[in-house]
């Protein structure tokens, strides 16, 4: 059945990640032998499913990701390298803009989450030509409180229903587009592309992911995810 479908891929590496405290881009800094970004497009490369791979990326850093990661490790279904906006939805948006006109389903991942596995992309696709729209996460294993201005706990919210998204989130690509579109006509920036097609009154399927499906963002980030790299070899 996906084969049927044009599956095209927009990595979104275009944030400096202030919280890392480097000045170095968190997708260049390396994890093993192999900076962050590489490690997460492999993964899709590798995927017999996925026909092209669109990567954005801070406009300064355009030349420097052809040549020292998408040259540099052979990831031969990277078709486009763009540059990105001010904000992530902005980013995503040129992404968009990039893809094969014939894209039928669009799975957007974060460059600085590198332990995506194969399964659960598979299965994104399968459910977003079911269902046009899916998000993949687990559901958090802290109380999470609800704190005001001033520090105070206003509430405790219900852990039975809290999960914590991820991605690869997957859909429709006429859908996503859509969303976006109608985003910038309201002004509105959202965290991630699900809360866009929230907004279209669309319902948005959720995957169980995995707990090791991380983001680099934090210096601590890269020592997990070392941990992480040793235990999958």
């Amino acid at each position: 059945m996906r084969k049927e479908k044009f599956v095209s891929v927009i990595i979104a590496a275009a944030g400096k990640g202030k919280r890392m405290n480097s000045h170095i881009n968190k997708q260049y800094l390396n994890i093993g032998e192999k900076p962050v970004l590489a490690h997460t497009i492999e993964v899709f490369n590798k995927c017999s499913f996925i026909d092209e791979i669109i990567v954005v990326t801070h406009p300064d850093e355009v030349a420097y990701c052809k040549e020292k990661v998408i040259n540099f490790f052979g990831l031969e279904k990277v078709t486009k390298v763009v540059a990105g906006g001010k904000e992530r939805q902005e980013s995503i948006f040129n992404g968009l803009k990039a893809v094969y006109q014939k894209c039928d389903i669009v799975v957007i991942h974060d460059g600085a989450r590198p332990f995506v596995r194969e399964e659960y992309i598979l299965k994104s696709i399968d459910e977003a030509i079911k269902h046009k729209a899916v998000g993949v996460g687990v559901p958090v294993k802290d109380t999470i409180k609800v704190v005001d201005e001033e520090k105070n706990i206003k509430n405790t919210l219900n852990r039975n229903v809290l999960w914590a998204i991820q991605t690869p989130q997957t859909f429709d690509y006429q859908l996503l587009l859509r969303a976006h579109k109608k985003a910038i006509e309201d002004g509105y920036l959202g965290t991630d592309d699900t809360v866009l097609v929230e907004r279209l009154g669309e319902k948005v399927r959720m995957l169980m992911s995995s707990y090791d499906n991380i983001k680099i963002t934090t210096p601590e980030d890269l020592y997990i995810g070392e941990a992480i790299l040793r235990n999958r070899k």
